[in-house]
């Protein structure tokens, strides 16, 4: 007759949980007593078969992404690097991801029928240009979620965010420090999340140096190489004031504010320096300053959480920060 595990820890004068913990492989007793346990279950014909060893969930993943006001441009290497870290995860551990995109102005009610009755099995949602009332219909599907670039007070799942208050911090401050002027901001005219943190930490730099928030000097530009560049010939063209050295919101304010500078005789760095927010490729061929994000680790972060959650649907939800880090070139 096979002995039991509870017969197992009275003949070894250990607690039941020790045993358990041991039989099935899980920490919580020490190497030597795990060792103990399983010759003294093996000696007394212990049956291994009880121990059911938990199956690796496997399935689909569907990563949204959802569009409203035109911020998220699906032909960035952002959204390429990201949407290749979700892939990856995806591949690792057995699960298949799909791709949607999804437009404020056609969701419908049957669009999120269809979700509903797609067969996937978790969602990723880039969330970049949500509001927290856009998020709550997909969290009522019921479907496990995370969402991506975004966050808000009220919402019941996981996100995986940049911490764009301290990559912000970081520039603001290493300008500062470098020019020891008080740097200008290059803001977008998009009010999205993403924007208002680097805001955030633009201003909490500021103040930390011990200089007056209100005396930066700031120009609201496109969030776009283009729309950039023309709304900084405006300002140059009106010879409206001009700070030493510039923080822009992104790599594509950045780079379009640099052409515009360049091309009414103004040196970059030497007459104005800027730096950008996002490391695209093109800021290194173009010399430029700017904050790195980690993208591709941060979607697979975002789909490692996602199936972690969905093997474990006990687990409590968080928020993940992305660290940043500043990569210095030739623009500052």
């Amino acid at each position: 007759m096979s002995i039991t595990a509870r017969e197992l820890a009275t003949k070894l004068g250990v607690s039941p949980s020790a045993v358990s913990f041991a039989l099935n492989d899980k920490p919580g007793v020490s190497t030597e007593l795990k060792k103990r346990i399983l010759v003294e279950a093996e000696k007394n014909g212990y049956d291994f078969s009880r121990i059911r060893k938990k199956e690796k969930k496997t399935g689909t993943l569907l990563f949204i992404v959802y569009k409203k006001s035109g911020a998220v441009v699906d032909d960035t290497p952002f959204f390429s690097k990201l949407s290749d870290g979700i892939k990856k995860k995806c591949a690792e551990d057995g699960f298949t991801a799909r791709m949607e995109y999804l437009y404020k102005s056609d969701l419908t009610a049957r669009s999120f029928e269809d979700i509903s009755y797609s067969g996937c099995d978790g969602l990723l949602i880039l969330g970049t240009e949500m509001e927290s009332d856009d998020l709550l219909p997909f969290e009522e599907l019921g479907i496990p979620l995370v969402l991506l670039d975004n966050s808000f007070i009220r919402m019941s799942s996981d996100a995986i965010v940049i911490d764009n208050v301290q990559g912000a911090y970081l520039a603001t401050t290493h300008l500062m420090q470098k020019y020891r002027s008080q740097p200008g901001y290059l803001k977008s005219v998009y009010r999205i999340n993403n924007f208002t943190e680097r805001a955030d930490g633009f201003y909490k730099a500021i103040r930390a140096n011990g200089r007056s928030a209100s005396k930066s000097i700031v120009h609201e530009l496109s969030p776009s190489v283009d729309g950039a560049y023309e709304d900084m010939k405006v300002i140059l063209q009106n010879k409206e004031p001009l700070a030493r050295c510039y923080f822009a919101d992104n790599d594509l304010i950045a780079i379009g504010a640099m052409k515009a500078v360049q091309e009414s005789g103004r040196k970059i760095p030497d007459d104005v320096a800027i730096v950008g927010f996002d490391n695209l490729p093109i800021s290194k061929v173009l010399d430029l300053s700017t904050v790195n994000v980690p993208v591709e680790y941060m979607g697979e972060q975002a789909a490692h959480r996602l199936i972690e959650y969905l093997e474990n649907p006990g687990m409590p939800r968080t928020k993940t920060l992305i660290s940043t880090d500043l990569v210095e070139r030739y623009t500052s």
